[in-house]
């Protein structure tokens, strides 16, 4: 690519073009490519709010020609893709016109007595995203992923998080073990076990343990808990979305400290 100007791209057998379809579309890529591809106007706004900076910048033709001059001044390299191509770049149900390159961040330290959250095989990139919404909203700093959940880069998580993953410290492919390494008390959600949430006094800091979508926290991590708790349900149903369990614990935390109890 020159630097004089945006590359413009026409034709599916463009080498550039198949491997951004790569990072796009392979939930795992950006692992073998150490890149991430984020895409829609909000996520790269929210990366550069984070002083991140694009490596390239990807643009569908009619985009560029009608928005391309706001993004000019974010450094990065641009690529223009066709209107009859764009659509078989994105992997999402409603591809957004426009998207980021960025360089893999290194995984940070593991910090022992940060609020935390621990994703015990979640496996829905849905619920994953909207539990680091929830994680960055309610003050939790770093999501220890462990093997078996979604990828957190993958684009579809991006897409849930709505840039939740630019202010939190993010650990993937850990073990039960690694969480045995903190100095906070670790609490585990349970359908059916456990004293009630609301009637809890939940320590703080804490990290919350939350497991995978049919079959709960493993055996091996719940081993760890240092509490159980459950949500009361008096409508009667079996189980809580693991989405919507992360939201009401992590919201009960934040509460219970700010609360001074």
């Amino acid at each position: 690519m020159t630097t004089s100007g945006p590359l413009l791209v026409t034709s599916a057998a463009n080498v550039q073009l198949k491997e951004l379809k790569r990072l796009a579309q392979d939930s795992t890529a950006y692992r073998k490519q150490s890149r991430i591809w984020l895409e829609g106007d909000h996520l790269c706004r929210a990366a550069v709010e984070r002083g991140v900076q694009p490596e390239l910048m990807v643009f569908c033709e009619s985009a560029w020609s009608q928005t391309g001059h706001a993004w000019s001044g974010h450094g990065g390299k641009q690529l223009i893709v066709s209107d009859a191509l764009w659509p078989g770049l994105s992997a999402l149900e409603s591809p957004a016109r426009m998207g980021f390159v960025i360089a893999m961040p290194a995984q940070p330290v593991l910090q022992k007595d940060k609020p935390t959250v621990v994703l015990d095989g979640l496996q829905d990139p849905g619920n994953v995203g909207s539990i680091l919404r929830s994680a960055a909203a309610f003050g939790f700093q770093q999501v220890i992923a462990l093997k078996g959940t979604a990828a957190l880069w993958s684009a579809k998580v991006l897409r849930a998080g709505m840039g939740a993953h630019f202010g939190l410290q993010l650990h993937e492919g850990m073990l039960a073990a690694d969480v045995g390494v903190l100095d906070i008390p670790l609490i585990a959600t349970s359908s059916h076990h456990g004293e009630f949430l609301h009637e809890a006094r939940l320590p703080t800091p804490c990290a919350w343990l939350l497991g995978h979508e049919g079959q709960g926290v493993s055996a091996a991590l719940a081993a760890l808990a240092t509490h159980s708790v459950r949500i009361a349900q008096p409508g009667g149903e079996e189980s809580l979305n693991v989405a919507s369990a992360a939201a009401i614990c992590m919201h009960a935390s934040a509460t219970f400290k700010s609360s001074g109890a």
